[in-house]
């Protein structure tokens, strides 16, 4: 299943270079690319002023429809604003929620965001 995937800082880029899977990174200036298969969306936590060309993304023509989920990074200090923007995205695409890292994530975040993905691709066979 591909990874896509909007970065601001760097923390969610050095978190899917970890994962070694396919992906394709949401370009702020031309967020406007067809996906045209299933993927699995890793979004950073900010505002939506910042993060608005990943609804631009998937609002481009049928990227939504291809969005089988959603997993967030963010700062545990933020307390019930950790991984809001992904919350907000899951919630506004009526997808799951699957996954939530910190920062850049630990070994064992990315075995077991690997694993969340295998299996929801699975489900899909």
């Amino acid at each position: 299943m591909k990874i896509v995937y909007f970065s601001v800082t760097g923390q969610t880029r050095r978190f899917i270079k970890k994962l070694d899977l396919a992906a394709y990174e949401i370009e702020p200036a031309n967020p406007f690319f067809e996906i045209n298969e299933p993927f699995v969306l890793v979004v950073p936590t900010y505002d939506q002023e910042i993060t608005e060309v990943v609804n631009d993304f998937l609002d481009y023509k049928n990227n939504q429809e291809y969005l089988q989920g959603v997993a967030g990074g963010g700062n545990l200090n933020f307390a019930e604003l950790y991984v809001y923007t992904a919350k907000d995205i899951a919630r506004d695409y009526n997808v799951p929620m699957l996954f939530a890292f910190e920062f850049s994530g630990t070994n064992e975040d990315v075995e077991s965001f690997k694993k969340v993905v295998n299996e929801l691709e699975s489900k899909r066979n």
